[in-house]
């Protein structure tokens, strides 16, 4: 289902398609009230039935409703309008770290930045004990205030969040991973999601370290023509690519400035 220019959930007035993917279509609209422009996500109806994609829906607007970090993309609102579920969000001018990684490896000093505003927007989401689970260029926008981290649709909540935080609005068990049940992009998955074990705070953090070595060499550390031998990669060979690495890169990463 598309919505064409000029048609209006609630306030928001659809001014032009944005993209589209597993969870709907993506709009870029007018808030009416506030004469600004936002980013609406969109659930349509026939999706709204699939109980597993409107848990995400949910899932993912409880998970940014908890969160607010200059690297995190921000929710402003939820609404439903005749069977359509959708969710406003902050719009971010700018490709998304995938685009740009289409072109080639990045300079070391701007891959350097964004790993660190996207570790810094996870330790924020992991001090509220929300975990990403979906770490991957494709839901890192770049924008001209630096890099901000998308798509919580995979969120959970951990079992033990930092104490003395705000907790973030509880997500029901009932959207938690059960057992054996594998969820992310298998090229930036850790070896527990794999095996389809439960993950923490550790899955994020691997998946940030595979779009590091991305971003410094251009590749994927681990890769193959199906998933069976990417998770054969993860689980039992060592990384590829570092051969690609910028010579100023041999000893580690430089510290930033």
């Amino acid at each position: 289902m598309l919505l064409s220019p000029g048609a209006r959930l609630g306030p928001y007035e659809v001014v032009a398609r944005i993209g589209a993917g597993g969870m709907g279509e993506v709009y870029r609209a007018r808030d009416t009230r506030l004469d600004r422009t936002v980013a609406i996500k969109v659930l349509p109806e026939h999706l709204a039935k699939d109980v597993e994609r409107r848990q995400r829906f949910e899932r993912e607007a409880k998970a940014l409703a908890a969160l607010s970090h200059p690297h995190i993309c921000a929710v402003f609102d939820v609404g439903s309008q005749e069977g359509i579920d959708y969710l406003v969000m902050e719009h971010l001018e700018g490709d998304t770290l995938a685009q740009r990684l289409a072109k080639g490896a990045l300079a070391v000093d701007q891959a350097i930045r964004i790993a660190v505003e996207i570790a810094d927007a996870l330790d924020a989401a992991h001090r509220k004990g929300i975990i990403h689970r979906d770490i991957k260029p494709a839901n890192v926008a770049l924008t001209e205030s630096g890099a901000s981290l998308l798509d919580f649709g995979l969120a959970r909540h951990s079992v033990a969040p930092e104490p003395n935080t705000a907790t973030v609005t509880e997500i029901p068990d009932a959207y938690r991973t059960s057992p054996g049940v594998v969820l992310g992009t298998v090229a930036y998955m850790a070896p527990e999601q794999a095996r389809g074990h439960e993950a923490d705070e550790r899955t994020d953090l691997f998946a940030l370290g595979v779009v590091i070595h991305e971003m410094a060499t251009g590749t994927v550390p681990f890769a193959g023509a199906t998933s069976a031998v990417i998770f054969d990669a993860i689980l039992n060979h060592p990384p590829s690519g570092l051969e690609r690495l910028p010579p100023d890169l041999a000893h580690g990463l430089p510290a930033p400035k």
